[in-house]
């Protein structure tokens, strides 16, 4: 069946090269080509910016009212129900009539739900994911995340300590790493941060199907050199990834973060509203890798039954969006979960449709 995949693989290649690369030649221009991998590719980008094309937007209402408890924070709630059902606010005439029936009418806490959970850290980076992080976060292309990350494989010089490699190999589609990589980060942590920090059972990532596991995940080679160490030695853009895939390991390693939920229902005159809030009881990796842009805030203390008096009431007006084109990063995952590409080629099949001008950053 491999032998078989293989020679299928050719036979495409032969087709897609050589049948559609002259037809390309004579009717759009000279010297491009259609590839097996970068067809699909830019068909996902054709099909996505026909979506946008044919979207028609709709227009819908937004409602929130600002709550004070007697205690600080003044905490935001959103509508939830009216009458035990879905609001429905298409228009700036329902959005009226609703603040019409709850103007000036008191507001009561009806129910308080406490909730803890454990948050646990991602995986380490694989190709794929470390080329998502890097565009997301450093606005790094594909092609540049892998240049840089083929520097830091090859190896930096560190000064005294002479020239050496600071990650692992950065083209694979595994998350396993190795006994002697798990137990040096187990002693990092635990010398940094404390026992608690590391958690009860080691953590072990399971690869997704179809991965070929020939590598580890992308990880530093000594995890006793610090981004903060490494920084005087190291040109700012590999600082900055070593940085990224350092501290992704590092956090893949740690204890959970125990976070303690709240949900909250206030009602007006038949009108549910919503608020959420969160507090971190214990950080665990969150130490290392704070989660942000997450706009939950801690709510005050609160108990069913109890009068809540209003600050403001808000509405705000709203379209649907078509869906977004494509980032490097959204392409990248597209590729992977729809299992396009090899880890190896994402960089190279976003170059050459930006090159050869099929599509557009």
């Amino acid at each position: 069946n491999l032998f078989d995949a293989q020679q299928a693989r050719r036979v495409l290649d032969r087709l897609v090269g050589y049948k559609i690369s002259p037809l390309l030649w004579n009717k759009v221009k000279r010297g491009i080509s259609a590839g097996r991998v970068q067809s699909v590719a830019l068909r996902l980008l054709a099909e996505r910016d026909a979506e946008r094309r044919a979207f028609v937007p709709e227009e819908y209402w937004l409602f929130r009212a600002f709550l004070d408890a007697g205690a600080p924070p003044v905490f935001r709630a959103d509508l939830h129900k009216v009458n035990g059902k879905k609001p429905v606010l298409n228009t700036e005439k329902d959005a009226l009539a609703l603040e019409a029936r709850i103007k000036g009418k008191p507001f009561t806490v009806e129910s308080v739900e406490v909730k803890e959970r454990e948050r646990t850290p991602p995986p380490p980076f694989i190709t794929s994911t470390l080329q998502q992080a890097a565009n997301q976060r450093l606005g790094y292309t594909a092609k540049r995340t892998m240049s840089i990350a083929q520097r830091l494989y090859e190896g930096v010089d560190l000064g005294e300590a002479g020239t050496m490699a600071l990650i692992t190999y950065m083209r694979t589609d595994s998350v396993r790493i190795s006994e002697e990589a798990r137990s040096a980060a187990k002693e990092f942590i635990e010398q940094t941060w404390g026992n608690d920090y590391y958690p009860p059972k080691a953590r072990h990532f399971k690869s997704k199907g179809g991965a070929q596991d020939a590598h580890e995940a992308v990880r530093p080679v000594d995890v006793s050199i610090t981004p903060d160490g490494s920084k005087p030695l190291v040109a700012p853009e590999p600082y900055q990834l070593y940085s990224l895939i350092w501290t992704r390991f590092v956090a893949s390693q740690m204890a959970g973060a125990r976070v303690r939920d709240t949900v909250v229902l206030a009602l007006c005159e038949g009108v549910q509203f919503r608020a959420k809030g969160e507090r971190v009881v214990f950080p665990g990796f969150y130490i290392l890798s704070p989660q942000k842009g997450e706009d939950v805030v801690e709510l005050p203390a609160l108990a069913p039954g109890q009068p809540l008096a209003v600050e403001k009431l808000e509405k705000e007006q709203k379209f649907t969006q078509p869906p977004p084109r494509y980032t490097e990063a959204s392409l990248v995952r597209e590729l992977e979960e729809k299992g396009i590409g090899r880890p190896s080629t994402y960089a190279a099949i976003i170059s050459t449709l930006l090159d050869r001008d099929y599509a557009r950053l």
